[in-house]
């Protein structure tokens, strides 16, 4: 069996030509033969900037990019008979796709409405900074372009707990609807961190939860996806998710895996959300931070510390690694994007260890050309390693502060499988370890080119291989080296 190893499909710059629908369906062959099995693909429904919405200012839900509205039939990124016909042509290739699912918010409202409203302190939500008076809300959803096709449900103020903008008095802020109460079970950041943006949708609400189980049947029989990228899952009453996932489950017939975005560095956060069965994966967000800290720690991380305190060492099967995404690439809100020199070592450590489902960033792979960012080296590289080599027991040598590493034995079904890695965030350096007794007397060189003299592992199963200054070295079999290389070729 093969790895599985996930892409997201996008970046938060890409053209706004249409055209991404319609280059996964031609690129779905190339990017299964790179190693890729799942690919996330960005929100498919109408946003509040039409052709010009990366997705997540979501105004309607039932438009794939069908109806004339925001200025526009297609979305950013297609038309819906372009969005089907790419998710067809990827599942034909053999690679799963997973839909961006964002619930949490609506924008881009047909009209205003009168209601009152309290407003609340952007630091601390449980706080009011005023009195109660009326504001006037955009909050009012008709969808007069699709005119109650598939759904219609009008959506009012009564479904929203708040908003961020009184049209009225021409000032922003974070209101708190008459009557209203923030979700409950989101993350204590802001003393409730319910609220993030648009009309944040009242998730105890009983209509509004049966709407959006209505347009989550609908959305599976129309698109069929084999997985589930939830949004801003930290803002959403988690109850609703338990509920919300085990209907998608039981209509779909099938185990339908989600992961959640819950965005913060503190492994206990995302460990009390798992625990609160939600029922799906976590995007291991305290790893990335700790690659980022690397980055730019001239040297002076203790790498022996690398995965303390990261998800996929607390709950390896829950985790969803990842580098970099949309919203850490330069200019986004929460940008903190890895510095290049160390883009490859990170992408080693997450796409060969077998622990955790890597995801690999679509910048990364193809670049950025808004900032003038290119391609990592030795990604491809990485996932031809990860496809055909990463099999086996894991042993990890994560016991320096200058060079950790570790070694995967290998196994039957994989011809020429096994492999070190090592990797050093400063002067580089030696180390001993135990890759198994089946690469016994095979020579292994680098796959990524940065170490050159080859290296025997020994009759017990253990070699000393090097790690470069500032870099990673993947040493793999001579001949599985030659294999890729004839395939490269």
């Amino acid at each position: 069996m093969q790895n599985q190893t996930m892409l997201q499909g996008f970046e938060w710059y890409l053209p706004e030509n249409g055209c991404l629908w319609s280059r996964w369906e031609k690129q779905a062959q190339n990017i299964a033969a790179l190693g890729i099995t799942d690919i996330w693909l960005p929100p498919a429904y109408k946003g509040a900037n039409g052709a010009a919405d990366v997705g997540y200012g979501v105004y309607d839900l039932f438009d794939l990019g069908e109806f004339d509205q925001k200025g526009t039939v297609r979305t950013k990124y297609g038309t819906r008979e372009s969005y089907l016909a790419a998710v067809r042509t990827l599942q034909q290739a053999g690679v799963r796709v997973w839909a961006d699912i964002v619930m949490n918010h609506k924008m881009g409202a047909d009209e205003l409405e009168h209601v009152r409203a309290t407003p609340d302190a952007s630091d601390n939500r449980e706080k009011a900074v005023g009195d109660e008076r009326e504001i006037a809300a955009w909050t009012k959803f008709t969808f007069p372009g699709r005119a109650g096709k598939y759904s219609g449900f009008q959506w009012n103020w009564t479904h929203f707990n708040g908003t961020d903008w009184d049209d009225g008095a021409k000032t922003g802020g974070i209101y708190l609807f008459e009557g209203k109460r923030w979700d409950e079970q989101v993350d204590p950041e802001h003393g409730n961190f319910d609220y993030l943006m648009g009309a944040d949708l009242a998730l105890t609400n009983h209509d509004v939860v049966e709407e959006l189980k209505r347009w989550g049947c609908w959305y599976l029989d129309t698109v069929h996806p084999d997985g589930l990228r939830l949004d801003a899952v930290k803002h959403m009453q988690r109850d609703f998710y338990t509920d919300w996932l085990g209907e998608m489950r039981r209509h779909a017939g099938r185990e339908l895996p989600a992961v959640g975005e819950y965005w913060s560095p503190e492994v206990e956060r995302l460990l009390g959300y798992l625990e609160g069965g939600a029922g799906m994966r976590l995007f291991d967000v305290p790893l990335h931070f700790h690659l980022f800290d690397i980055s730019g720690a001239n040297g002076n991380y203790d790498l022996s510390k690398l995965l303390d305190g990261t998800l996929v060492q607390a709950a390896p099967d829950q985790a969803v690694t990842f580098v970099d995404n949309h919203d850490t690439q330069p200019g986004q809100a929460l940008q903190t994007f890895i510095q290049p020199w160390f883009k490859a070592p990170a992408y080693a450590l997450i796409l060969l260890r077998g622990q955790g489902l890597p995801c690999v960033f679509y910048g990364d792979l193809y670049g950025v050309p808004h900032d003038g960012i290119a391609p990592v080296a030795g990604v491809k590289r990485l996932l031809w390693v990860r496809a055909n080599l990463a099999y086996g027991e894991l042993h990890d040598y994560f016991d320096d502060a200058n060079v950790v590493g570790f070694t995967r034995e290998g196994d039957a079904e994989h011809p020429d499988s096994g492999l070190a890695m090592l990797l050093s965030d400063s002067t580089g350096g030696e180390k001993r370890m135990y890759v198994g007794r089946r690469l016994a007397g095979k020579t292994l060189v680098d796959a990524l080119g940065k170490c050159t003299t080859p290296v025997t592992v020994d009759g017990e199963g253990n070699v000393t291989a090097s790690a470069p200054a500032g870099g990673a070295a993947v040493w793999v079999t001579r001949e599985a080296f030659d294999r890729m290389f004839m395939e490269e070729s």
